[in-house]
């Protein structure tokens, strides 16, 4: 199945849809959401990506991203990507949305109106090999910290959305 991206202006109203890889190469603005994970430690579950996924491999990011599928809501696409990726469902809320552009060493771009959205849950994920390599929990100032000491283990789209998510928090 060829994935398609959601096209949006920048009120977030639809204009179109778009092959996900045609909408990267020429950096269109489309939909996305970013989920942050907490557990009762106020940790969040980072996510190392797959060493096998065609931009960011083996980078660290929060616990799960993707694109909306044309007619969900932003709320069930988070959890049906949190079941493909990280094995499991939790409620979700979201937090914020923002419009940002990140450009990959490929020649690719992430240009999105990104939906935060968190959730709660504690147990260990059951993690897809083939989107995610490892896991790890982490408090926000110490990824915060880590970001500082460590950017390139990190993705490009993280350091943006985890500096808003930071200050939304703080």
């Amino acid at each position: 199945m060829i994935e398609k991206v959601i096209l949006v202006n920048e009120k977030d109203e639809q204009v179109g849809l778009m092959e996900k890889m045609e909408a990267h190469e020429k950096a269109l603005l489309h939909r996305a959401f970013s989920v942050f994970v907490v557990n009762d430690k106020n940790e969040i579950m980072l996510q190392q990506r797959a060493i096998g996924k065609y931009h960011s491999p083996g980078l660290w990011t929060n616990t799960c991203c993707s694109h909306q599928r044309e007619g969900e809501t932003n709320i069930a696409a988070g959890k049906r990507r949190l079941m493909e990726e990280m094995g499991f469902v939790t409620e979700l809320k979201e937090l914020f949305h923002f419009i940002y552009i990140a450009p990959f060493d490929n020649g690719l771009t992430e240009h999105e109106f990104d939906h935060v959205m968190i959730g709660h849950y504690n147990d260990p994920p059951q993690i897809n090999p083939e989107e995610v390599a490892s896991y790890k929990w982490m408090t926000a100032q110490d990824i915060k910290e880590d970001i500082i000491q460590q950017p390139e283990i990190y993705t490009h789209w993280f350091k943006i959305i985890f500096e808003k998510y930071y200050t939304h928090i703080s």
